[in-house]
């Protein structure tokens, strides 16, 4: 199981982050983040205008499923990175965590040539959720009727649920075809 680092903005999406949280669970990568990310998150869904309750029933449910993925004790790293200095914080979490990949959509804020001294890879969500695809197909088509299982609302299918990931608000169209075109997955969407 590798560890992965999550920025806030993959966070902070509803369905891209429970995506990337019930593939998780298959244990095939050990998701990462900071207090900061969380307390990122806090804000951003605040601004969204999630309630009290929204905010910390979420951000249980991440720290009750997940309670290993905060990493701790890494601010003294933060002066020594060399990103984007608003994002040198989760650079710096990621390096603490000994993560090989950090998913962000900022992929300027995250040069190689800052994260390339640690062996950490910068990769979109999209990206890495096709690589997760490729890698282990069953594992995560099995995430997929799970989490669409959950819902109580729409997205009611998995079809619903690609057509979520893969919009401009998602932004995992590459993903979101690849599960489509897969056909050893022909009858996994019903």
């Amino acid at each position: 199981m590798f560890p992965v680092f999550f920025d806030t903005c993959v966070l902070l999406k509803p369905y891209l982050c429970d995506t990337i949280l019930t593939v998780a669970e298959s244990r095939i990568y050990r998701p990462l983040w900071s207090v900061d990310v969380l307390a990122e998150l806090d804000r951003n869904l605040r601004k969204r205008g999630a309630s009290d309750a929204q905010i910390s029933h979420r951000l249980e449910q991440m720290t009750r499923h997940f309670p290993d993925a905060e990493v701790k004790d890494y601010e003294q790293l933060v002066g020594s990175m060399t990103n984007d200095p608003k994002d040198r914080h989760v650079l710096a979490a990621a390096v603490r965590g000994g993560a090989e990949v950090l998913v962000t959509e900022n992929l300027k804020d995250f040069p190689n040539s800052s994260a390339d001294p640690y062996g950490i890879t910068i990769l979109h969500p999209d990206e890495f959720l096709q690589d997760q695809l490729d890698l282990a197909p069953e594992v995560v088509h099995d995430a997929i009727r799970r989490q669409v299982s959950r819902y109580r609302r729409a997205p009611r299918s998995v079809d619903d649920l690609l057509d979520i990931l893969g919009n401009e608000g998602h932004g995992c169209l590459g993903f979101a075809d690849a599960c489509r075109g897969d056909r050893r997955f022909d009858t996994w969407r019903s």
